[in-house]
């Protein structure tokens, strides 16, 4: 089975840049699964119920997310009422929504799909390697299918964490940094692995955002209220080829399309 799986989508450049490569990729490439990581959707930072369905009806089966989820206070309630939208699974107890779910894909294989956060640079968290590895011994006893979106910045433990579930789950997917790298790879226990699948959102800008604003930043370190650029886009993804039976991985390839 194929897994299409989308990085990052930022503010409304994004969603329209997923509107417009979605149906041509999936049916070129014949995904039976579509993943994409939302947290930046709503005016690039956050989600809200109206995107998610949004992006929901452009044939996306499953919403991922990160630091960013909370952004929009509605999204606690969202959360809540929408079972196809993750959280981090390492969030501490008695924090609303899920970090994973098994559904079925279009050719009734079930998927799972878990959701973690990294804490090297980001906010602290439950260990995600052991968090990880008790809710794939769950995931398990469902399905051979796991994807994983770890959303970490470092790249070290990006790459320690790919190590870590090799031959126990079907792909590791990098998210937040939102700049796809070149290391896409089938690792030795049959894993696929990506550090980051990158951004799919406005080109000219730095991760998103007006590049003026960040380069002011830079310069100054005042405060800058951050927006989300205009103009071309980039859909950033990877398609990952699964065998159904064994949820080992047989193929991991980068896409990039671009949009005036």
């Amino acid at each position: 089975m194929k897994i299409l799986f989308i990085g990052d989508i930022v503010g409304k450049p994004g969603r329209k840049a997923l509107k417009e490569g979605l149906s041509r990729i999936a049916e070129k490439v014949k995904a039976d699964f579509v993943i994409a990581n939302v947290e930046n959707a709503a005016g690039g930072f956050g989600i809200t119920q109206e995107v998610g369905e949004e992006i929901f009806s452009l044939g996306v089966d499953v919403l991922t997310s990160g630091n960013h989820i909370w952004d929009k206070k509605e999204a606690v309630t969202y959360i809540t009422r929408e079972s196809r939208l993750l959280r981090p699974a390492n969030y501490p107890e008695g924090v609303p929504g899920h970090g994973s779910l098994v559904v079925k894909s279009q050719g009734a294989d079930k998927v799972a799909v878990l959701n973690i956060s990294g804490r090297v640079f980001m906010s602290p968290m439950d260990c995600p390697f052991k968090a990880a590895k008790a809710a794939v011994k769950k995931l398990k006893e469902e399905t051979n299918i796991i994807i994983i979106d770890f959303h970490a910045e470092a790249t070290s433990e990006k790459i320690a964490f790919g190590r870590f579930l090799d031959g126990d789950v079907s792909a590791v997917i990098g998210t937040h940094t939102h700049v796809q790298t070149a290391d896409e790879t089938i690792l030795p226990q049959g894993t696929a692995y990506i550090t980051d699948v990158g951004m799919t959102g406005p080109l000219d800008s730095v991760i998103g955002i007006k590049k003026e604003q960040i380069i002011e930043k830079f310069l100054t370190q005042i405060p800058v209220r951050f927006e989300t650029a205009k103009g071309p886009t980039i859909l950033a993804a990877v398609i990952i080829d699964i065998n159904p039976t064994t949820g080992r991985a047989a193929g991991i390839q980068r896409l990039q399309l671009n949009f005036p």
